[in-house]
């Protein structure tokens, strides 16, 4: 029994070894970025920051299945932001591979698996890019944040909220939680603590971020913070003496509200 493989090219070498350099040059650009001491949560959160930050997704992007798409066109697809993330993040230590399966609108997708400080979790930076406007996604935020991090250092059990994890190999169960950005930046609510609210809304406002995002460990707490937070308007004892109106956009399927001031 015999098995023979031949290869198809879509360009000559001298066009692939061009565009290798252009990758190269670009990746080095990004990973100088990175501080030499950065923790691994530091890495991944950079990598996805930085991606979301300088790429656009679009399908009809060309060379939208590999990272020459994110790096140099800076337009690519779900398949172009993993397999970037993957890159980056393997050239800066961090174990990272490729996730293939369907989102619950039953479209194919691709996301990945990271390993950070000896523990799995998983990331999607292409949902984490709020220019992702295709049907049925989490909601885009017009006027507001550009980045969405319900999908950076999440457990299984929040993946499979939105996603199913196809392939033949078996992915690890994601249990840990302390790598999650709401656990680091302390945005993570059990219930409706107005001192824990008033300081992550302090910090924020202090560090220039755009939006604060609240996410809640379960359904209950949620209910609490929105009844809170926008149906008493409490909101505007964290957001007092604001120029413009305040703006914000739920993600029921993750347990998060983000908000931001807009003058639209």
């Amino acid at each position: 029994i015999s098995i023979e493989f031949s290869g198809t090219y879509s360009m000559d070498r001298e066009t692939a070894e061009g565009r290798r350099e252009e990758i190269l040059a670009a990746a080095e650009e990004i990973l100088a970025g990175v501080e030499k001491d950065a923790s691994d949560y530091d890495k991944v959160k950079y990598v996805y920051d930085t991606l979301i930050c300088n790429t656009d997704y679009s399908l009809d992007a060309p060379d939208n299945q590999n990272i020459y798409s994110v790096f140099v066109n800076h337009l690519s697809v779900c398949q172009g932001y993993a397999k970037a993330t993957q890159y980056l993040l393997n050239r800066l230590g961090v174990e990272c591979t490729l996730v293939l399966g369907h989102v619950d609108t039953g479209e194919g997708h691709a996301w990945n698996l990271v390993k950070v400080d000896g523990e799995y979790y998983y990331v999607d930076t292409t949902w984490g890019d709020v220019s992702y406007q295709t049907e049925g996604v989490p909601p885009v935020l017009p006027s507001g944040p550009a980045i969405n991090y319900d999908y950076l250092n999440v457990t299984t059990e929040e993946i499979l909220r939105t996603h199913s994890i196809g392939g033949e190999v078996p992915m690890p169960q994601c249990v840990a939680t302390e790598a999650n950005y709401y656990v680091r930046e302390g945005a993570l609510f059990s219930s409706y603590d107005r001192d824990q609210m008033a300081e992550l809304f302090r910090r924020k406002i202090q560090e220039g971020q755009e939006a604060v995002t609240v996410k809640c460990t379960d359904a209950v707490c949620y209910g609490e913070v929105l009844d809170a937070l926008v149906g008493k308007q409490e909101i505007f004892s964290y957001l007092p003496d604001r120029e413009g109106s305040i703006a914000y956009a739920q993600n029921e399927k993750q347990l998060s509200v983000t908000f931001w001031v807009t003058k639209e």
